[in-house]
């Protein structure tokens, strides 16, 4: 296999501010993975919440660069098995940790060149079915209220909206956006309330088409999420908290479900194994994505038949995309004739054929 690393600054429509900050451009890095004559590409953005830079994304690519173009691939996962320990070190397999975004990235560029080698769809290689997927939904940042009806306006039709929240108007919020929609409605707190405000909101907005909560507290907070799970009166998806697999069993019994983000676990082969696991634990699914391209997003989709949520409207964010595949349309998600995970990149960084990372 031939590795190269391409850095892009995706641009955001608009500002886009949840309870940790704003972000208006979001640099990311693309893995692409050349192969007799077929290249796969994954992403891993950067996000220094989970200590994931792209220099430091990059450099630990970079690192096991040797490595990777002295394989052939041929199965995913087993490209994943060989690259967990020279990515991971000593830090155990399943741990959070900011490994994982550069194995993400290569673990969804290794499918992506999977399929595309054989010509056919992962999903179609895993033996799924497109019969039952569930739609994405839209998500609205935090802004002054009127600005959130605006964005809500501004992508109509969509079956659910997930509303970022941890403000002092969050209730206030949801009814406002409730007279402008009959959607259905996911609130992401990321973290931002107290217990008692957990209760209380979920209460507040029982009544106002709210389907889920998602991150009401802390991520660290897990004595404080037994008891917003025994009380509150709608059910809680844990994100912050459910990084890695060793988090799926200790979310049971503090949230009702988990959403699983490729980055912050790995990527897909580790992803499929916490679905299971969660099922297993009776834990609801969801897959979600951060302010990303259609890279990333087309990778996530591979998952859907096996999903409860999805959270897959990183790419609508941007006000310009990089690649083409996996599309939404109303939440809809459409897939492209185009084998493996459908990615095609449609523009390239302008020192792509300069810079040592990419050749």
């Amino acid at each position: 296999m031939k590795l190269r690393l391409l850095a892009f600054d995706l641009r955001l429509r608009h500002p886009f501010t949840i309870s940790r900050g704003t972000t208006t451009v979001r640099p990311t890095l693309v893995v692409e993975l050349e192969q007799d004559g077929q290249c796969g590409y994954g992403e891993a953005c950067e996000y220094p919440y989970y200590g994931a830079g792209r220099d430091a994304v990059r450099a630990t690519l970079e690192q096991v660069r040797a490595q990777i173009e002295s394989m052939m691939l041929s199965d995913p996962a087993d490209f994943w098995e060989t690259m967990c320990p020279l990515l991971y070190g000593d830090v155990p397999r399943g741990t959070p940790t900011p490994a994982t975004f550069p194995q993400c990235a290569l673990d969804v560029a290794a499918h992506d060149l999977w399929g595309k080698l054989q010509g056919r769809s992962v999903w179609q290689l895993w033996g799924l079915d497109l019969e039952t997927i569930p739609p994405s939904d839209y998500t609205i940042g935090i802004d002054a209220i009127d600005v959130m009806v605006k964005k809500l306006k501004e992508y109509p039709g969509f079956p659910a909206y997930k509303i970022k929240l941890g403000t002092s108007e969050d209730v206030q919020i949801v009814r406002r956006l409730r007279e402008h929609s009959d959607a259905v409605f996911r609130i992401d707190a990321n973290g931002a309330w107290s217990v008692e405000e957990a209760i209380h909101n979920a209460a507040a907005m029982q009544d106002l088409g709210v389907e889920f909560i998602e991150q009401p507290l802390p991520a660290g907070d897990w004595e404080g999420m037994k008891r917003v799970y025994r009380e509150s009166v709608l059910p809680c998806m844990a994100d912050e908290s459910c990084q890695a697999e060793s988090d799926v069993e200790r979310c049971a019994g503090h949230f009702h479900g988990i959403n699983i983000k490729l980055e912050k676990c790995g990527g897909l082969t580790p992803a499929r194994r916490m679905i299971a696991r969660a099922r297993q634990m009776g834990l609801r699914v969801m897959a979600g994505c951060f302010v990303q391209s259609t890279v990333g997003i087309s990778g996530i989709a591979q998952l859907l038949p096996l999903l409860d949520y999805a959270d897959l409207d990183g790419a609508l964010l941007l006000a310009e995309d990089i690649a083409s595949g996996v599309t939404l349309d109303r939440g809809r998600v459409r897939y492209p004739q185009v084998p493996g995970c459908g990615t095609r990149l449609l523009s390239r960084p302008s020192d792509a054929d300069h810079h040592p990372d990419t050749q």
